[in-house]
């Protein structure tokens, strides 16, 4: 049995002889990002490795930390930065965070000023401009070992000056492709050495375009997106390789992209081939391919997985430093994200972790040692720990063994900047010894809350609704909790792939909204239904082809768990969640509208069939192939069993979720009259973002509040 966690965040107190001094209660604008006063947690933004030396920035100076000690030495102000970039008539450094170390070897630092890349050396005291980029570049990519720079402007690519494509509209080079599916973040890959660039080149002319309506000019004018939903034409893409000594460029030779994926780019060592897993449309058969890098042509294909629902790269693959004809491969072929160890013919030479728990990052390499270090959820699927992996497999934690991990390891793999935050701890930063396990702390980052009068919060299991899964819960009980009131429950939800919404950090992971309605008197509701994210495959890919179904289920195990608490008033539950998060939301207000009697759901997906190729497909199929699965998930059909108070929220610039989604639902709901309401937040993307996120959350507020 899993036992219950309760982190109590109301006990500190102010004395007063016999008499607890008042507490004030926060507000929006300190618990939510963009808030005039949010109380953001104590950070050492920029700390960074300079190959084995540690560098800690700070607004006014730059410091060396001794690794073993912890303390600081001085290593420049930006007075004296400033003094030389004055001299050169360059634009003056405002702080020292976002400075680089590329390069151990040198005494030499980078700053980007506006456009232009700088190089500042710490003896000579000079610095030199590495490049001026034009205003509009965008997606910059520098590569530390050749200094050259590839970036867009506009659908082309460039490095340095040179311009490398002539694209027309609706075909882009050098940037994130496939809807930033699969693990693709960007649009270019500097080989080792930096003498060729890999970029992707998509063409999406053959996609429907889709209109979205920006009201920002006196005239609103039309702004449309390539935006291919399931089942329809997809974007073709392409890998060329641009070699930065003859100026020439070569493509891949993939045969016919049309319904193909291409992603996890990596370099041989040696510069000569490339890799990349190429993965089918119906996303169940991937297999990592070599090419030859000077003529593009495939050399072989090493490794093919299949899966009967879908698998899904993540990684690309990762050379040993030790050892450049062995690579580091990821899989979850065994139900849980693993690392293998293969030859470059593409024989499995071991199995180098395994278990019941799932590898999260590879995030460096040891090579004196030969070990690697991974980020993994062995100690608890709410937690995040590294560890240190020999090349026998053997592992042993670094740093304490609660709360969620992230860390970054020096040139040698000797030390770890560790930055870590738990139930209780808002956050810690220590340097620790990878072999001795040794640490130094440099970061005990204060409570930001600790001056106001918070919830608790609680966290535990309960059954899913097949009887057998532990599911995770969170919830948070008002300021000043009294067990023998009834009090209203707001369920916060999302529900979806590849999120996890109650994990070992601070406060449980709980959004500033959820503690902020905490103290207006509300039990907050959180639970991980099956399908979401850090839980092992068959966790996640119960819900192929009929999304939002056992979710839903799941989700009402929770009310259920809710209804036998003393303190729940099971006749005042709402429900609330963003994008997938809103499809579920709208699900449950519909599904079971003599349970929820609130709902806010916000950039909701209400038809899967309005929904983009790459993620839609994965889960769902094609209409075509799966007519059952998308009637049953399409909420519009439902719009007639609509009982409660539901509110849509959607941003008129959604290119994630498109607008059509929630004014389909509103259509469907006047032909079954029934009433929801709607807002709609003008200019903003797939969520609302800056200040405007606080009257977003104030309107979420009002309705509870006037409804529940």
């Amino acid at each position: 049995m899993i036992r219950t966690l309760v982190i109590t965040l109301c006990t500190a107190f102010l004395m007063n002889g016999n008499a607890m001094a008042q507490k004030s209660t926060p507000t929006l604008n300190d618990l939510v990002p963009g808030g005039a006063t949010y109380r953001s947690i104590e950070n050492l933004y920029g700390l960074q490795w300079w190959g084995d030396a540690c560098v800690r920035p700070d607004t006014d100076s730059l410091f060396i930390v001794n690794v073993r000690t912890g303390k600081k030495s001085l290593l420049t102000t930006r007075k004296q930065v400033n003094a030389v970039l004055d001299a050169g008539k360059l634009p003056n450094l405002s702080h020292f965070y976002a400075v680089k170390f590329p390069w151990a070897e040198t005494d030499e630092m980078l700053l980007t000023l506006g456009n232009r890349y700088v190089v500042y050396d710490f003896g000579k005291k000079e610095a030199n401009v590495l490049h001026t980029l034009p205003e509009k570049a965008a997606n910059m990519d520098f590569c530390n070992e050749s200094r050259r720079i590839a970036y867009t402007v506009g659908n082309n690519l460039y490095v340095d000056n040179d311009r490398l494509t002539d694209e027309p509209e609706g075909i882009v080079c050098g940037r994130s492709v496939h809807r930033n599916e699969f693990g693709i973040e960007k649009g270019t890959f500097w080989s080792p050495k930096g003498n060729l660039l890999a970029f992707y080149r998509m063409d999406e002319t053959m996609v429907t375009t889709y209109p979205l309506v920006d009201i920002s000019t006196r005239i609103a004018k039309l702004n449309t997106v390539r935006y291919p939903m399931a089942g329809m034409t997809s974007h073709n893409v392409s890998v060329g390789i641009y070699n930065t000594n003859s100026k020439g460029i070569v493509y891949l030779e993939t045969g016919d992209p049309t319904d193909r994926y291409f992603t996890n780019i990596s370099w041989s060592p040696d510069e000569k081939a490339i890799y990349l897993i190429e993965l089918n449309r119906d996303q169940n058969h991937s297999k990592l391919c070599r090419y030859d890098a000077e003529n593009g042509k495939l050399l072989a294909t090493l490794i093919e997985e299949e899966h009967t629902k879908y698998v899904e790269p993540q990684h690309p693959i990762a050379f040993l430093p030790w050892d450049t004809t062995q690579f580091v491969y990821q899989s979850r072929r065994d139900g849980y994200n693993h690392l293998y160890l293969y030859d470059t013919n593409g024989k499995q030479l071991k199995q180098l972790t395994a278990g019941d728990w799932l590898v999260q990052d590879l995030i460096g390499f040891g090579e004196k040692s030969k070990c690697l270090f991974i980020r993994s959820t062995e100690c608890s699927p709410l937690q995040s720990n590294i560890y240190r992996v020999d090349s026998c497999g053997k592992r042993t934690l670094l740093g304490s063994a609660d709360g969620v991990h992230r860390g970054t390891v020096n040139a040698s793999g000797t030390y770890l900047i560790d930055t870590y935050t738990a139930p209780g701890v808002p956050r810690n930063i220590h340097i620790i010894d990878t072999k001795k396990g040794l640490s130094v702390n440099l970061l005990t980052a204060e409570n930001p809350f600790k001056d106001f009068d918070m919830p608790a919060i609680e966290t535990g299991t309960i059954k899913a609704a097949d009887g057998v899964t532990d599911l995770y819960y969170r919830l948070i009980k008002p300021a000043g909790f009294d067990p023998d009131k009834k009090y209203p429950t707001i369920v916060y939800v999302y529900g979806g792939p590849h999120a996890q919404l109650i994990t070992g950090s601070f406060q449980y992971n709980a959004g500033g909204w959820d503690i902020y309605m905490a103290t207006k008197g509300y039990v907050m509701f959180t639970l991980d239904n099956r399908g979401s994210g850090n839980r092992g495959l068959a966790f996640e890919n119960c819900t192929f082809r009929r999304l939002g179904i056992e979710e839903c289920k799941d989700q009402v195990e929770g009310i259920e768990y809710l209804k036998k608490l003393p303190y729940v008033d099971g006749n005042r539950i709402g429900v609330h969640g963003w994008s997938y998060g809103g499809h579920m939301t709208t699900a449950l207000m519909l599904r079971h509208p003599d349970i929820y009697k609130v709902g806010v759901a916000g950039g909701p997906v209400i038809d899967w069939k309005y929904y983009e190729v790459m993620y839609g497909e994965r889960y769902m199929d094609t209409p075509e192939s799966n007519p059952e699965g998308y009637g049953q998930s399409n909420l519009n059909r439902l719009a007639g069993k609509l009982k409660g108070h539901l509110l849509l929220i959607h941003d008129d610039q959604d290119e994630t979720c498109v607008p059509q989604h929630t004014l389909s639902f509103m259509k469907a709901c006047i032909d079954a009259g029934t009433y929801p309401d709607l807002f709609i937040y003008p200019g903003h993307k797939h969520n609302v973002r800056g200040r405007d996120r606080i009257h977003l959350y104030g309107k979420i507020t009002r309705y509870f509040e006037e409804h529940l």
